[in-house]
């Protein structure tokens, strides 16, 4: 591999760098995720436009970066999680109980991987650095709809 795609790897999947950040890094990633849903959550189509252009990045660049980083999934690799987060934004309502609420749930579910989710991950390649974290955010977005249902019921 030759050094610009190195460092475009690296810049890719580290989100401009914010996967260096030395404490956390996976939570970085998921902040970011939030202020781009904060910067276009007016236009569903741009969040949705903006999820899908960063998932295809993940599932190009995250391979590679694992042949540059001699690593499987170091924790640098952070367009995962930001990935996920936007995922979860597409499918609710934009307002801050959800936006606060999808950020703690896909967190949760990104670091504890409930069933099947640790499975993924085990996925050589970017496919498995990309798809645990897509799957935290369906359980995310699952629990999400379930809250809001609920208060919608009984609030």
């Amino acid at each position: 591999m030759n050094l610009k795609t190195e460092k475009l790897t690296k810049l890719i999947v580290t989100f401009f760098y914010l996967g260096y950040v030395p404490y956390m890094p996976g939570t970085f990633g998921s902040l970011a995720g939030v202020i781009i849903f904060l910067c276009l959550g007016k236009s569903s189509l741009a969040v949705i436009l903006a999820t899908i252009i960063i998932t295809l990045l993940g599932f190009v660049f995250c391979g590679l970066a694992e042949k540059v980083f001699s690593q499987k999934d170091p924790s640098c690799i952070v367009i995962d999680e930001v990935s996920g987060m936007l995922l979860c934004y597409c499918f609710v309502k934009i307002s801050l109980f959800n936006v606060i609420a999808g950020f703690v749930l896909f967190r949760l579910f990104d670091i504890i991987k409930p069933f099947q989710i640790k499975r993924l991950e085990k996925i050589k390649g970017s496919a498995g650095i990309m798809l645990d974290d897509l799957a935290a955010a369906g359980y995310a977005i699952i629990f999400l709809k379930v809250i809001n249902h609920l208060i919608k019921l009984f609030g």
